[in-house]
């Protein structure tokens, strides 16, 4: 690889370091005033912004449910202006998961269980002037869902889900 693909995939990797825990400042560094996550889409509406703002959204609506989340980037590659990089993503929950629909309200809702996940991801990013200009992700999330027991559901949870949507949709008013 070129220098310039090594930085690239530096700074692809530093976005998805960043994602578990980075302030503004950051963000800015790595992501294009006109990056967008194309994934933001279940996520609440300032992580649908463009720019490292809507960056720094999608981390802390992910660190409100899995505030240890961590990840060990295993490679990182650069072809021309295309990133990719293969990760390892591990979070306990102690909060509540909100996903929400494309109108922005309220989706489904997974109240805190105390469950963990590790499930591998691959993060891919178009970048302009050295920066991440789209983000989209290939993600095991159903792995996710069986490691946190979101699934399938014991009839239990499926009451204190329904009463944390409740309460998520009460605030949001």
């Amino acid at each position: 690889m070129s220098r310039d693909t090594d930085r690239l995939a530096q700074t692809g990797a530093r976005l998805v370091e960043l994602i578990t825990g980075g302030d503004a400042d950051e963000f800015a560094q790595v992501v294009h005033p006109d990056g967008v996550n194309l994934e933001a889409g279940h996520e609440p509406a300032d992580a649908r912004r463009p720019g490292p703002q809507g960056f720094l959204a999608t981390s802390r609506w992910l660190l409100t449910a899995f505030p240890d989340l961590s990840v060990e980037i295993h490679h990182a590659l650069a072809v021309d202006d295309l990133v990719v990089v293969h990760n390892t993503m591990r979070g306990t929950q102690a909060g509540t998961m909100v996903y929400y629909r494309e109108d922005l309200t309220v989706g489904e809702v997974f109240p805190p269980n105390g469950g963990s996940f590790e499930t591998t991801q691959s993060h891919w990013m178009r970048m302009r002037d050295g920066l991440v200009l789209e983000h989209w992700a290939n993600r095991d999330d159903l792995g996710m869902a069986r490691q946190l027991h979101w699934v399938p559901p014991t009839p239990a949870y499926l009451l204190r889900r329904r009463a944390a949507r409740r309460a998520v949709v009460r605030r949001a008013g």
